[in-house]
């Protein structure tokens, strides 16, 4: 599910690899874009390539510290939140992870539940909020109770195809390239030279129906004309490539 209309990115920096994995995978679960690293400099490789809305960051790893990592990911002037977590949950501990600039600690063993909510927390403070309806023309997106409509009448859509609208949609008419699609809806294990995008929003136009809501500009990517401004018959751009580099 989306997290009240909003597309956010995880990192998760843990040694422990089943622990990363499963948390990971409880993630993704939610809806989420969710990469994974078990060593501090792989993770510094990955946060300096890629804008992640929320780094789930444990303080003890190997090459390059947690702590380390923190501080650079504050003196970064980014709006990343970092939640720290540790085996030691002591207040001296808790007041030293806040200090270093965590927005949040959690102290290992955790509930997932709890994780989730803080993550969720942290998700909201570093992303704009996205209104919870969204419409364009007679398409209308519910965010919160994750549902799409045209013309009054409910269209299915798969949770890839649903983030990719909201995206568009949120976007106010402007182009979204298709680097920016996978960035927000897919993870780091998507292939930019794929054609995924390319299928999600044909199987998207096809669902939505006659006449097409969904503009390929090309060599630039999509985009959902906001009302008046008029849209495109033309969905067979698409099949060429179109809207992908």
């Amino acid at each position: 599910m989306l997290w009240h209309g909003e597309r956010v990115r995880i990192l998760v920096v843990e040694d422990e690899q089943p622990l990363a994995d499963a948390i990971a995978r409880g993630l993704r679960r939610e809806g989420l874009a969710v990469d994974v690293t078990y060593d501090g400099l792989d993770a510094q490789e990955k946060v300096a390539v890629t804008r992640y809305d929320v780094v789930v960051l444990d303080r003890d790893l190997p090459s390059l510290s947690g702590d380390r990592l923190c501080a650079e990911l504050v003196a970064s002037e980014e709006l990343t939140r970092v939640l720290m977590l540790t085996a030691s949950g002591t207040v001296a501990d808790r007041v030293e992870g806040l200090s270093l600039g965590a927005d949040d600690y959690l102290a290992k063993p955790f509930a997932f539940d709890e994780l989730v909510a803080r993550v969720r927390a942290l998700g909201r403070r570093s992303t704009p909020a996205t209104p919870p309806l969204l419409t364009a023309h007679d398409l209308e997106l519910d965010s919160a109770r994750m549902r799409v409509s045209r013309s009054g009448g409910e269209v299915d859509l798969t949770r890839k195809e649903f983030g990719v609208l909201q995206v568009l949609l949120s976007a106010r008419g402007a182009v979204v390239s298709s680097e920016e699609l996978l960035e927000r809806v897919w993870d780091e294990y998507a292939d930019p030279f794929t054609t995924t995008v390319r299928v999600t929003v044909m199987t998207l136009r096809k669902k939505l129906g006659d006449p097409s809501v969904i503009d390929t500009v090309v060599g630039s990517g999509y985009r959902v004309p906001s009302a008046g401004s008029g849209t495109s018959s033309d969905t067979d751009a698409e099949v060429s490539g179109a809207g992908e580099k």
